[in-house]
């Protein structure tokens, strides 16, 4: 079984990882051992601690899909990376691969979106629908292997299940993602949505902080590498993770 996590950052107060697909960031009805726990023994081990290790993450990744989670390591560093994203002061970067081409290159899509919770089913309307939260990304086409679609994705707001349903609405499915109208399941469960890319300004050491996390060690994935065009300035920055 492929290891659960990779780590790709980690100081007092943060740890941020490259998630596995098919893995649980908080524990669910399942009773499946979520990954919160797994870093908790990791850090128990690596620091010798006793006792109740803190751990908390900032954000959640679905099952199905891969890709970097920031967990905080210490209240302060938690509370502080949830008003950085509270305030969109991050910026997240994901790659999705769609197996039909958008209809623009690039694009903003805004929906409003409603959760069902009791079916875990979110539905995306054109329009200010009653209880809506409303749902922002920009998409680039990044290039195309095999009759699918590499888009980069770069969302605005942080909605359940967002980039899934938005690109759905949009007649783009996410390969594999069969709840949101894509034809067929991948044979491991995943979608081939990865959590690609963040970059922000540390809370507390105020340096900035530039995560890649490196694609699933799954062929169809690796094909998309040499589509691989992002400009991430790292010249001018002194922090680079992956």
């Amino acid at each position: 079984m492929p290891k659960a996590y990779q780590v790709i950052y980690e100081d007092n107060h943060l740890l941020i990882v490259n998630k596995a697909t098919g893995i649980l960031v908080q524990g669910d009805a399942t009773g499946d051992e979520p990954l919160v726990d797994i870093l908790k023994t990791y850090i128990k081990e690596k620091y010798n601690k006793p006792g109740e290790v803190f751990l908390s993450p900032v954000h959640r990744l679905d099952r199905p899909v891969s890709g970097l989670v920031v967990f905080g390591r210490t209240s302060k560093g938690l509370e502080r990376m949830n008003e950085l994203f509270r305030k969109r002061d991050i910026q997240k970067t994901y790659w999705a691969v769609v197996r039909k081409r958008p209809a623009k290159s690039q694009d903003k899509l805004t929906h409003w979106l409603v959760k069902d919770e009791a079916k875990n089913l979110v539905t995306a309307y054109d329009y200010p629908a009653p209880n809506a939260q409303k749902a922002e990304l920009t998409y680039r086409v990044l290039g195309e292997v095999n009759k699918h679609f590499l888009l980069e994705v770069n969302p605005i707001t942080g909605r359940p299940h967002q980039i899934r349903v938005q690109l759905a609405q949009m007649g783009c499915p996410i390969r594999g993602d069969i709840k949101y109208g894509f034809g067929k399941a991948n044979a491991d469960g995943s979608i081939n949505l990865h959590a690609r890319r963040l970059y922000f300004v540390h809370p507390i050491k105020q340096e900035p902080v530039l995560c890649r996390a490196s694609l699933p060690n799954d062929p169809f994935w690796e094909e998309f590498l040499s589509l691989d065009t992002e400009e991430i300035g790292a010249e001018h920055l002194p922090f680079l993770h992956e």
